[in-house]
């Protein structure tokens, strides 16, 4: 299956490339990007070719899937979306995003969810998805803003659940079922 390309009136969602390793560098070595995430501030350009690679390689082995989000009037890489991972087995999915700060309260990564999700749940991915998945750690009002604004449900709080930068993190799981989704 060919990498799918999506887009909305204001943003495309395509393949990451080596020739986005700076931008990925300077998104990821954002304190603030970085803040509820489990990795680590990138300190180095190869940590962002690794990590296109990874992305990359999910989609290769039919695992998950990551697009860029860019801008579609200047191309311009300003966060990533997708799908961590998905298990075609029992038809589900893990969403993830993050976005420049630059770019935070714009409607970018509400519309780019929306858009990955719509996908999803319409079979344009490489299998078939009826449960969408979302995790936030405590205190992340404006992803938890986006999920809701998307459908998705709260279902509840999984008390030190993640592992990262040294702490146990409760995370609030969101979840969203192909039979509730209202296309927009």
């Amino acid at each position: 299956m060919d990498f799918p390309i999506l887009n909305t009136s204001h943003i495309l969602l395509d393949q990451l490339t080596p020739a986005d390793s700076m931008a990925l560098f300077e998104l990821f070595s954002n304190q603030s990007v970085i803040k509820y995430y489990d990795l680590e501030a990138m300190t180095e350009l190869t940590q962002a070719n690794n990590l296109i690679t990874l992305f990359n390689s999910r989609f290769n082995e039919n695992k998950g899937i990551r697009w860029a989000i860019r801008l579609k009037e200047s191309n311009e890489l300003i966060g990533t979306c997708g799908f961590n991972s998905w298990n075609a087995k029992m038809q589900s999915a893990v969403i993830g995003y993050d976005l420049h700060p630059d770019y935070w309260g714009k409607g970018y990564v509400t519309d780019a969810v929306n858009c990955i999700v719509k996908a999803a749940f319409a079979g344009k991915l490489a299998c078939n998805i009826h449960r969408i998945q979302a995790d936030t750690v405590l205190g992340n009002a404006a992803s938890e803003a986006v999920l809701l604004k998307v459908g998705f449900k709260e279902e509840g709080i999984r008390r030190h659940s993640g592992y990262w930068k040294n702490q146990f993190h409760d995370l609030k799981c969101f979840g969203l079922l192909k039979t509730e989704f209202k296309y927009q």
